[in-house]
């Protein structure tokens, strides 16, 4: 045992181990993959694509409009929410005629450029003003989506991150659709 504890192999072979245990324990704590497991993101995401999300995006910042979201609904789910943000603390969502449009905190109204929904809301809905630390969030395919229309938020607390490279299939590799420099198409100010 004594000379086994004096060998140099011995010790490269526990560096190697200690090594990869802190590299997978440090990758998990700051990305994780995740399938899609509703069609509720369609035609941006669809069922079981695989999407690696950044568990760090939000400790160091916040959520924009356009971003994709995983998180934890407020009520029971079998599988995290993937969805885009749409209105954010202190603003107000208001969906007419397939338009959706955010009055924001200061009046100023902004109707938002979306070319990444599957087709047009066949609803119409108005938010309350969104609280601090909760966000508005709408499926892409906004005709199925369970989402913020439905009457719930997005809680910061219980976001897990943000949408960040699409994994699978290989053929979908690629960088994940987050839209904020679309978001904001037109803005105009006024009651």
């Amino acid at each position: 045992m004594n000379k086994l504890l004096k060998s140099k192999s011995f010790w490269e072979n526990v560096f190697i181990v200690i090594f990869a245990v802190v590299l997978f324990i440090g990758l998990r704590l700051t990305i994780q993959d995740y399938e899609v497991t509703s069609s509720s993101m369609e035609d941006t995401l669809q069922v079981n694509e695989r999407v690696l999300v950044d568990k760090l995006a939000y400790k160091f910042g916040t959520p924009q409009r356009g971003d994709i979201i995983v998180f934890h609904p407020p009520f029971p789910s079998p599988a995290p929410f993937v969805k885009r943000v749409i209105g954010l603390p202190g603003e107000k969502v208001e969906i007419a005629n397939g338009t959706v449009t955010i009055v924001r905190a200061d009046g100023s109204i902004l109707t938002l450029n979306e070319p990444y929904i599957k087709q047009a809301a066949a609803y119409n809905y108005t938010s309350i003003v969104i609280p601090a630390n909760e966000y508005f969030v709408l499926g892409d395919n906004r005709n199925n989506s369970e989402d913020s229309h439905t009457g719930y938020l997005a809680s910061r607390s219980e976001l897990i991150g943000k949408a960040w490279l699409d994994i699978w299939p290989f053929k979908l590799f690629g960088l994940a659709h987050n839209y904020s420099k679309y978001a904001a198409a037109a803005a105009k100010t006024g009651n």
